[in-house]
């Protein structure tokens, strides 16, 4: 049974997939937004929405590790995984944004903003407030710096069928089947692994973070098959910032976080190493087979070491 509902979340996942992206077109053709600011704000916050329900529960009910751990495993998925696989299978991705010049920062400042957060043992309710306006603070900087960056490959029949209410109700379909099916694909998931005697410890820091990471991964693979190289790269970058600041500010607010940073060590180095491997892919626009590899050998010493 359990195989029988993963294969359906998993259909779920695609087609809701589909929506997002289509719909989110419209929405881009219709205000001259460019790929990637939708991909960075409508679709990435819609992806974490898995991640922020999944790390307010675990405050809630005091597992401060569980909600820590799951936007540190997240980040490293969506690095590593989503776009090592977006890089791997597309023949060719070129953007028209200048994504070194202005969207860097955005890679490494969360990061470097969460280390610091950390070291005191606690992210803070204060923290969290800080965090949530560097939230407010990328929206603005996104929306002040795309004003040239018009889109012009969306296909013209889309403006033509543009509506307000159809294109909302069909974004929350995307969406709903999207984290729906991720969350069915976890639980699902969980129990075929149980069943095969693999760890609890191992299934929960995974299914876990690599469940709520499905949506990125599905929607960002769906994006570059129609073409969206841009939004599939602002997904990641906004869904990072997302979980950083949305996520993890909004479950300190609920309970203040501890992290432990002795067990953490590894997995925040890793975390780090991820970001900064992406900084210099964006860089050097290596958005091909070989910046694929590159973060897809993170990955593996970051799974090698969890399973050791």
């Amino acid at each position: 049974m359990d195989f029988i509902i993963f294969i359906v979340a998993m259909a779920a996942l695609i087609y809701g997939a589909d929506f997002i992206i289509k719909e989110s077109e419209r929405i881009a053709l219709h205000f001259n937004i460019s790929h990637f600011v939708i991909g960075a704000t409508l679709v990435a916050f819609g992806t974490s929405l898995p991640e922020m329900a999944a790390s307010m529960m675990a405050a809630g009910v005091n597992k401060s590790d569980m909600a820590v751990a799951n936007v540190v495993g997240s980040v490293i998925f969506n690095i590593t995984l989503v776009l090592g696989a977006v890089f791997i299978l597309a023949k060719k991705m070129t953007t028209e944004r200048d994504l070194f010049a202005k969207d860097s920062a955005w890679v490494i400042v969360p990061v470097v903003i969460f280390f610091l957060m950390s070291q005191d043992g606690q992210i803070s309710r204060v923290d969290g407030v800080l965090y949530l306006l560097v939230m407010v603070s990328y929206l603005i900087f996104l929306f002040t710096s795309s004003k040239d960056d018009l889109e012009s490959e969306i296909d013209e029949t889309l403006k033509e069928k543009f509506n307000w209410a159809k294109t909302i109700f069909l974004l929350l379909i995307g969406f709903t089947l999207t984290i729906g099916g991720a969350n069915f694909v976890v639980d699902s998931g969980a129990n075929i692994a149980r069943d095969f005697g693999i760890s609890e410890w191992i299934i929960g820091i995974f299914l876990i973070s690599l469940g709520t990471s499905l949506p990125e991964l599905v929607v960002s693979l769906v994006a570059l098959k129609k073409g969206s190289a841009e939004m599939s790269i602002g997904n990641i970058i906004g869904s990072n910032v997302a979980n950083f600041s949305m996520v993890l500010g909004a479950a300190s607010l609920v309970r203040p976080l501890s992290i432990d940073l002795n067990a953490t060590q590894f997995d925040m180095l890793i975390m780090i190493g991820a970001s900064l491997t992406l900084l210099f892919i964006i860089a050097n626009k290596l958005y091909n087979k070989a910046g694929g590899i590159f973060l897809l050998t993170i990955l593996a010493l970051f799974i090698q070491n969890a399973v050791a």
